[in-house]
């Protein structure tokens, strides 16, 4: 069946959805753009300082900045490194997982019923392997992947067009967020004043471990490479 075909027999109403939901992701990301938004959320500072200014409106404005700009670039990790730093670690955890869940829905949402065919084409090769396993174990693949990877909106995308029911991609990302938003939330404000006052030796340790490792992943994956 052609393309033609099937734009024929899909409903009016869900054509219209389609072109009004796509403006209206355009129409905020021009908005957020136009406002200072991306810059705004791009700095932990900024957030803090931007939410305490709203008082108890910065519930909402948190979850709906991370909701609305997550899923089309902003980094998530902002959202829950600052959350901790500007309210007790209990409402930090509660508003991180909130405001990635609804971040991943919108994403999953805006992939599968909005923009499908122009993001099955920019799914990096290292998701499309797990297509497979999604087909055979659904939970338990969303559950690694989101634990894993977290929250990068291609892997919104790729769940978005895969064949994954919405309901266990939002219970697997949900069991999968748990641990490290907790973690995340907890030792959050803790994690930022050791960064603060660590010493030079540190850092230079921390960049000596990370290069070993790397060094490591690379020299076994050439080993299996040759190997194979």
């Amino acid at each position: 069946m052609s393309s033609a075909d099937e734009e024929q027999k899909e409903p009016r109403y869900a054509r219209s959805f389609r072109i009004a939901a796509v403006l209206f992701v355009v129409a905020v990301l021009v908005v957020a753009q136009r406002f200072g938004l991306f810059q705004q959320f791009g700095d932990p500072e900024r957030v803090r300082q931007t939410l305490v200014e709203l008082g108890p409106w910065g519930y909402l404005a948190f979850i709906i900045a991370y909701a609305a700009l997550q899923p089309f670039g902003v980094p998530g990790t902002v959202f829950i490194m600052a959350a901790p730093l500007i309210w007790p670690w209990p409402v930090a955890f509660a508003l991180s997982m909130v405001g990635t869940m609804a971040a991943s829905v919108v994403g999953f949402s805006f992939a599968r019923f909005v923009a499908r065919d122009w993001i099955s084409t920019r799914i990096p090769a290292r998701f499309r392997k797990y297509e497979d396993a999604l087909a055979r174990r659904g939970f338990r693949t969303v559950f690694i992947l989101r634990l894993v990877f977290w929250m990068p909106p291609l892997l919104h995308a790729f769940f978005g067009v895969s064949k994954v029911r919405f309901s266990t991609h939002f219970w697997g990302s949900f069991a999968g967020y748990i641990l490290p938003l907790l973690l995340v939330s907890f030792f959050g404000e803790r994690l930022f004043d050791a960064m603060r006052h660590a010493p030079p030796a540190v850092w230079a340790g921390l960049a000596a471990s990370v290069l070993v490792v790397g060094l490591t992943v690379w020299l076994v994956k050439r080993r299996r490479a040759s190997r194979a």
